[in-house]
């Protein structure tokens, strides 16, 4: 099969999810009063909020150069934020492909080891999932009521137990482990003169150089200064919109970090951009706060679509300007 007709099949399946997540949020939704709601709104704010996610996709573009120099590469700062807002841009239309991307787009432009990029990107994802297991941590301290209300209501406790506790799901697993490694095992000495695993093994070298690049950076105090920069602005991106709208601006700060967090975790499923899964955590968190389900509907769709459609401009953006902007370079 053609890889376009592929790519589009893809495409394809991943709206359809989102799509089918999105009408299930919303299919009760009386979109009238939504308008209404909608039209009222301080979009101010939005803006403001608009101009605060730009400026974290710097600072992570800006903090992704400083891992890679240690690799003996100095990447110019308008192919490293192009690469990562394309990698927005791809995620949207494949979910998780992002990060490969990006990793693609460097390479290509700046000549430097793909699999070593994906080194630094692993230590980045490794610091995201610190800062975001810091803010959980602050949530869980600072709101367990909250939290434990919407882990009951989406019944996640009881569908997580029974899915690993379940004898089936230890024993297939235990199984297959168990499996894989005896035959590992049996083949190792063919396997390591495979030209694959020769391959691999180079890759592996310089994936490890990525990752270990944050030990033998000189700017340390920067990288944590825009690691923690970026997800403030992410919060803060979300908490300045409660202040376009009358049922969520006498939320609190700490309100503003649960609904932060729960919709962190609602872009885990796999559908573009978190469409649907994303609405719908941040409506189950707002409603616990006491705001109605349909105003916590707008809400999310004045919070999400906004950036959603600008991270797409600015993506589209950068595919176009990139090999311009490097061909005039050299």
């Amino acid at each position: 099969m053609d890889t376009k007709i592929k790519n589009a099949l893809k495409i394809i399946l991943f709206f359809s999810i989102g799509a089918g997540v999105f009408f299930l949020v919303y299919k009760d939704q009386d979109w009238s009063e939504t308008k209404d709601v909608l039209l009222k709104a301080n979009y101010t704010w939005v803006i403001v909020s608009l101009v605060l996610g730009v400026l974290s996709h710097v600072s992570r573009a800006i903090r992704w150069n400083i891992l890679i120099e240690p690799l003996g590469h100095k990447p110019s700062f308008i192919n490293s934020f192009f690469a990562v807002m394309i990698m927005y841009l791809s995620n949207i239309a494949f979910p998780r492909s992002g990060e490969v991307v990006r990793c693609g787009v460097m390479s290509k432009k700046e000549e430097i080891p793909f699999s070593k990029l994906l080194g630094t990107v692993f230590t980045e994802r490794i610091v995201d999932f610190i800062m975001l297991f810091i803010l959980l941590a602050i949530v869980l301290v600072t709101q367990a009521d909250v939290v434990a209300d919407l882990f009951s209501r989406m019944n996640l406790n009881k569908k997580l137990d029974g899915l690993f506790s379940s004898v089936p799901f230890i024993f297939s697993f235990t199984f297959i482990i168990i499996i894989i490694t005896s035959l590992l095992y049996y083949f190792r000495e063919r396997i390591k003169k495979s030209k694959m695993y020769q391959k691999l093994k180079k890759i592996f070298i310089n994936f490890g150089d990525g990752v270990k690049s944050v030990l033998r950076m000189e700017r340390k105090f920067e990288f944590i200064a825009h690691s923690i920069f970026i997800w403030v602005m992410y919060f803060v991106m979300i908490y300045i919109i409660f202040w376009s709208f009358e049922f969520t601006e006498h939320l609190s700060l700490l309100a503003g970090l649960t609904v932060f967090v729960m919709s962190a975790f609602g872009m885990v499923f796999p559908s573009p951009g978190g469409m649907g899964s994303w609405h719908f955590a941040v409506r189950e968190t707002l409603n616990l706060y006491g705001v109605d389900i349909s105003d916590a509907n707008a809400f999310a769709l004045a919070a999400h679509e906004p950036m959603t459609f600008m991270m797409i401009v600015i993506g589209v953006i950068a595919v176009i300007l990139l090999p311009i902007v490097n061909k005039l370079k050299n």
